[in-house]
């Protein structure tokens, strides 16, 4: 044997010994729970786990998919789940019925979720006494808005899981959806259809937002603030080029299509969900408190609140960007 050869073995040997000996620092395990199946209105979040970015801040990030029958709420409070796809509505009205949430960032600045009708619908106005096809959680976000303005009861209510066959059945049916989806399912089915979103018809919450216990926020704040800033980095990334996001999208969910979440992707981009409203001068992910006084109001004034609400609980500004 060389001296040479003696020599990088030895360097090897020392390398693997420096290698064992050095500390190994365990990722933060946290489970991320969506509000539906999974599709692009979700891709930073699977872009994220994608592209490493979340491991980049030493977080190990399991995705689990809502949906029509999952309670993310329920998942959150009882601890199977560190941060939920949340709501405005739903936070705040947990905190009245005890429920100690808090959201930490807003992906988009307003709803994408609106109702779908056939043509011959003008306004959702037009949809009184018409059956509504709606998720479980719509009763504890959007639903009672919709009641309380336009004197919907739940008497119209259908259940939607996801299918919009009944609806392609039934002229007289609307149906709840994101506007940069449903809508290209029926274009396929070549069934016309109008779209009014939600926050053109006052719906003032935020979208897309993140959500967590309490608890949490008080006791992980750097691995919650690891979550927030890897998830706006991960939506900056699926923006940019979605591909990689995609793939995970379509292995929970093989349903969904490459033409579909092109689709989705490229109303994300033209509705400016994440770019406009308080992030336009706040960065993306921001929050302020006028709006949160004015979902606050808006529940209140619709008996959908208590007054006496700590409405303030439902939020906190402490892990968003800077300006």
């Amino acid at each position: 044997m060389s001296r040479i050869t003696r020599l990088l073995k030895h360097c090897l040997g020392l390398a693997a010994l420096i290698t064992l000996a050095a500390p190994v620092m365990a990722q933060d395990k946290v489970t991320f729970t969506t509000s539906w199946f999974a599709q692009a209105e979700h891709g930073g979040y699977y872009q994220a786990v994608a592209k490493g970015i979340y491991k980049k801040y030493n977080l190990d990030v399991t995705i689990k998919m809502g949906g029509p029958q999952v309670n993310i709420v329920q998942l959150l409070a009882a601890g199977q789940t560190d941060f939920i796809m949340g709501k405005d509505f739903q936070v705040l009205s947990g905190i009245e019925k005890g429920i100690p949430m808090t959201t930490v960032a807003a992906n988009f600045q307003y709803e994408v979720q609106g109702i779908m009708t056939h043509p011959d619908v003008k306004s959702i106005a037009d949809l009184k006494g018409r059956n509504i096809m709606i998720a479980s959680s719509a009763h504890t976000s959007y639903w009672p808005m919709l009641k309380s303005k336009f004197g919907f009861t739940d008497a119209q209510v259908r259940p939607y899981t996801g299918s919009l066959q009944p609806f392609f059945a039934d002229k007289t049916m609307a149906v709840q959806g994101f506007s940069t989806s449903e809508p290209f399912e029926a274009d396929k089915a070549g069934i016309k259809t109008n779209f009014f979103l939600l926050s053109e018809e006052g719906y003032p919450p935020y979208g897309n937002t993140i959500v967590a216990m309490q608890k949490t926020v008080k006791e992980k704040p750097d691995v919650t603030a690891r979550f927030v800033k890897a998830t706006l980095e991960g939506w900056a990334s699926y923006l940019q080029d979605p591909a990689a996001g995609n793939e995970l999208i379509k292995k929970d969910n093989p349903q969904m299509s490459d033409e579909k979440l092109a689709f989705a992707v490229a109303g994300i981009k033209k509705l400016n969900v994440m770019g406009s409203g308080d992030a336009a001068k706040l960065g993306v992910g921001a929050m302020t408190e006028a709006r949160w006084k004015k979902t606050f109001d808006f529940m209140v004034a619709n008996g959908l609140l208590k007054p006496d609400v700590d409405w303030k609980q439902g939020y906190t500004l402490a892990f968003l960007p800077k300006p």
